[in-house]
């Protein structure tokens, strides 16, 4: 799979997740930077957004099957999830994984943004957004 976009970084943390319909079908989210500079996405699983509300709770008593499987590949490996980068790829977002170790590291490429940013709020994993993604503060263009 082809790495993420080659543009700036910032790290961003997750303020707001919910649902967009009322059965939960669709989840949502906010991420802001530290600058209050935020970047809000849909149109992923309910399913993910009740797993990043939970983990953001601090509840990590279960892991969707998916999730373990990375977590039993990382124990294994002796490695852990330091962050993940999202950005965009033609209309989606996509998320890559950086895991690393004392002896390897490994990146994943070209991940559902929603599972990269919930796999994040489980490990407490950095989470990076694309610059050019997040909204401009107007505070940062006072004079």
């Amino acid at each position: 799979m082809q790495s993420g976009s080659s543009g700036r970084y910032v790290e961003a943390r997750v303020v707001q997740v919910g649902f967009i319909d009322d059965k939960g079908l669709e989840g949502a989210l906010t991420l802001e930077s530290k600058e209050g500079r935020k970047f809000s996405m849909r149109s992923f699983s309910g399913e993910v957004a009740l797993h990043m509300s939970r983990f953001i709770r601090g509840d990590r008593s279960s892991l969707p099957s998916i999730y373990n499987v990375v977590e039993e590949l990382a124990e294994h490996l002796g490695i852990h999830l330091e962050k993940v980068e999202v950005y965009m790829s033609g209309s989606a977002l996509r998320g890559d994984m950086y895991f690393t170790g004392k002896k390897d590291s490994l990146i994943l490429d070209g991940y559902r943004a929603s599972d990269a940013i919930a796999l994040a709020l489980f490990y407490d994993a950095h989470i990076m957004v694309e610059d050019a993604m997040l909204e401009p503060n107007d505070s940062l263009y006072s004079t």
